[in-house]
């Protein structure tokens, strides 16, 4: 769709829908990857290695995803997007020195046992899988910052076309590894992630690339120029990154000091990873604002309301009705104190859903405004309050078991969304990039 057509819901529409399908599609990577390593002759040995090294990559990823929000909110013409290239190259330099020292010296070892508390036993399998996950980085970045330009160039199709071949990709090998019997190690979901995620950046690249080069070299009145004005767009996200990474962690270690120890932290893990398939769809909504919100504000503003409490309204139906035992025990073979207690965890989610599409408008208003620095100190009050909040209930009502996670996570991201609406209110001018101000 042309980005000079009339802004309508016709157009909204056409530019969401395909973005929620590709977020929504990413889950089947985690199924493909994960049904195939559980053919293995000791499947649960091989899939923890994997999912241990995963957990690693996951924290590495999340700069790296916000480098499509930087792309989409800065990058107007060629010179803005050299600007960003530059700040690629050194974020992926440092990510891949990180990468080589856990795989090749000691410090790997260090943070596997130590940190993530890794058995001795199967150290080695998980520092081997990372040796293969940790060029997942290069193609995820390249993908990222051409994904950008896809998104901020109305032609959000191609994120779904990108995500149904690197899907086919994955089967196909997973199918040649069934087949072959030759599962022996968590090497092979590592082998089929890289291939999936090469797959898709090669699609990002040649669709992006194609864009790039119809950019005229310099926009009028487009401030960005130069790897300073990128890195100080960016370095605010990139520390938000980094206090984010330490809720999850910190989640795992209280709920191991409820009374149900393994029934807490597996009741959590289903009802989030059940929260987190409802919301995936709707997870976009700051590129609505970025690319819309200049144009017609109040057309932007109604598309939200009416999207908005979709999230909330699905767990809802799931969670406080019939459906959501047998969705647990049926699709996702959960049954016994684990379904009951999952099904008291997804309620206590009800919060988190009706937040999270809030808090990403309102994200999408500072990005725009490139008002940065808001997002490093509303992570920190999420990180901030979630720690609170788990010690109190743990300590008060452990017996809340896998509750206790989920209501932490859900009064921070409602924190989180309390400074962004503060600061937003306190700076009612119109968005403008050009006009930025650091709140």
């Amino acid at each position: 769709m042309s980005i000079d057509e009339p802004l309508s819901w016709k157009r909204l529409f056409i530019f969401f829908i395909p973005l929620g399908i590709s977020a929504s599609l990413v889950t089947i990577s985690h199924v493909i990857i994960n049904g195939t390593l559980a053919r293995a002759a000791d499947p649960e040995t091989v899939i923890a290695s994997y999912a241990i090294a995963g957990s690693l990559l996951t924290i590495t990823e999340r700069p790296s995803t916000l480098l499509r929000q930087t792309c989409s909110a800065l990058v107007k013409d060629r010179i803005s997007f050299q600007a960003l290239s530059y700040v690629t190259k050194v974020f992926l330099a440092f990510v891949m020195l990180i990468g080589f020292l856990i795989v090749y010296t000691p410090v790997g070892h260090g943070i596997f046992k130590y940190l993530f508390g890794v058995d001795a036993s199967l150290l080695s399998s998980v520092i081997d899988v990372y040796q293969i996950l940790m060029f997942v980085s290069i193609f995820s970045v390249i993908r990222n910052i051409y994904q950008g330009v896809i998104i901020s160039h109305n032609r959000t199709k191609w994120l779904t076309i990108g995500m149904a071949i690197r899907l086919a990709s994955m089967y196909f090998l997973s199918l040649y590894y069934v087949i072959s019997d030759n599962i022996t190690s968590g090497r092979v979901g590592a082998i089929i992630f890289l291939v999936g995620m090469m797959v898709e950046s090669a699609v990002s690249y040649w669709e992006g690339r194609n864009i790039v080069r119809t950019m005229p070299k310099k926009q009028d009145e487009h401030i960005i120029e130069t790897k300073g004005h990128v890195f100080q767009f960016y370095k605010p996200l990139l520390l938000s990154s980094f206090v984010a990474m330490f809720i999850g962690p910190v989640i795992n270690v209280m709920l191991g000091r409820t009374t149900g120890i393994f029934l807490a932290i597996s009741a959590f893990a289903v009802a989030s990873s059940l929260m987190q398939l409802m919301i995936s769809f709707f997870t976009y909504m700051h590129q609505i604002v970025l690319n819309f919100y200049n144009i017609d504000a109040q057309l932007v503003k109604k598309f939200a309301l009416a999207i908005g409490f979709i999230p909330f309204s699905l767990l809802v139906s799931v969670a406080y009705t019939p459906l959501g035992p047998w969705a647990l025990e049926h699709m996702m073979n959960v049954k016994g104190n684990l379904l009951t207690e999952s099904l008291l965890t997804l309620r206590c989610f009800a919060l988190y859903t009706l937040v999270m599409p809030w808090l990403d408008y309102g994200n999408g208003l500072i990005l725009l405004r490139g008002q940065t620095k808001t997002m490093f100190r509303s992570q920190t009050a999420n990180a901030v309050c979630t720690i609170i909040v788990l010690f109190i209930l743990t300590f008060i009502f452990p017996g809340w078991n896998g509750m206790v996670g989920a209501l932490s996570q859900s009064f921070g991201l409602l924190a989180e969304a309390i400074i962004i609406w503060i600061v937003i209110r306190r700076t009612s001018r119109e968005p403008s990039l050009n006009q930025r101000q650091h709140a």
